[in-house]
């Protein structure tokens, strides 16, 4: 039958155990959701109005935010579908598209994750060359190379999967669709894919926290070297919102990554639990932590909610 190898729907799982209950789940993601369009929008408001913010840090913190909203976009529609109106049905290539573009999104935080330890490098190791060597173009083009590394990595994704016969159960563990999750359902071999798979993963978050670990292993050799203690801890806090957004992406990612491969018999609560804090945590606390630690932001959002 056709249908087998190109399925017209996947049917979407929402919180298992949880089916009754899903206008009162609905609400805190809801809630998230509002958090994340909102922080992530104002802070790219803040840095394309205020010119003063035009630097390499904060050219790097819109890309962050910008990423960020795109992960939060593509996984919305499905999400409140199926926990609001418990609409479970998505198109085969519709699910493709929104597995493209989730993993493209979140391929791009990463990316930018070790941009931004790159820049906090640069700014601690050399600050006087700093401004020479991470101008606003050289910036925009490292924006530009993590937006072509992820589209050219993740466009075979779809292509490998279109190819496959997908005869047994059509029901997803989530309410949206994940690589790892969909090369599950082929009857084929999907070895392939699997390879592929690593190699992006590898290619991608692998050489991106490596680079961010050995980043890291500079600045706090850098910063040993500075004798004054004052100076050290000034260079020091710099670098907390950036450790911050590091830790709540990659330990919710590599979690995630454990369940798919190690948890096989884990109650799938813990997948969907997983998945949604890998997808939906980062974009939420990402604006929040570099709003009450950076100052500069701060003023301006203290400026724009002063009546005048």
């Amino acid at each position: 039958n056709i249908s087998y190898l190109n399925p017209s729907i996947f049917l979407l799982t929402g919180i298992p155990g949880m089916e009754g209950g899903n206008m009162w789940v609905a609400i805190p993601f809801c809630s998230m959701y509002v958090i994340s369009i909102l922080g992530n929008s104002t802070v790219l408001f803040i840095i394309k109005a205020d010119h003063s913010l035009h630097k390499p840090m904060y050219l790097f913190l819109s890309m962050l935010a910008a990423a960020d909203l795109g992960v939060c976009l593509s996984t919305l529609p499905t999400v409140l579908s199926v926990l609001l109106f418990d609409s479970r049905e998505i198109g085969f290539h519709a699910c493709l598209a929104q597995m493209f573009f989730i993993h493209c999104f979140s391929i791009m935080d990463s990316g930018v994750l070790w941009a931004m330890a790159f820049d906090r490098f640069m700014a601690i190791y050399n600050p006087l060359q700093y401004a020479s060597v991470l101008t606003n173009p050289r910036v925009g083009l490292i924006g530009l190379g993590l937006m072509v590394r992820s589209v050219s990595l993740l466009i075979p994704l779809p292509i490998l999967l279109m190819r496959l016969p997908f005869c047994r159960s059509h029901v997803l563990a989530h309410s949206f669709c994940l690589h790892p999750n969909l090369i599950q359902l082929p009857c084929a071999d999907t070895k392939v894919n699997s390879l592929y798979g690593l190699f992006v993963l590898q290619a991608t978050f692998g050489l991106d926290s490596l680079s961010i670990v050995l980043s890291y292993v500079m600045i706090i050799r850098t910063v040993l070297s500075i004798a004054s203690k004052e100076e050290r801890l000034k260079a020091l806090n710099t670098c907390v919102s950036h450790i911050c957004a590091v830790l709540i992406y990659y330990i919710p990612m590599i979690g995630l990554s454990m369940v798919y491969r190690f948890g096989k018999h884990t109650p799938p609560q813990i997948h969907t639990l997983m998945a949604n804090i890998y997808l939906l945590v980062p974009p939420v606390l990402n604006p929040i932590i570099y709003s009450v630690k950076t100052k500069q932001i701060r003023r301006v959002i203290c400026k724009l909610l002063t009546p005048k």
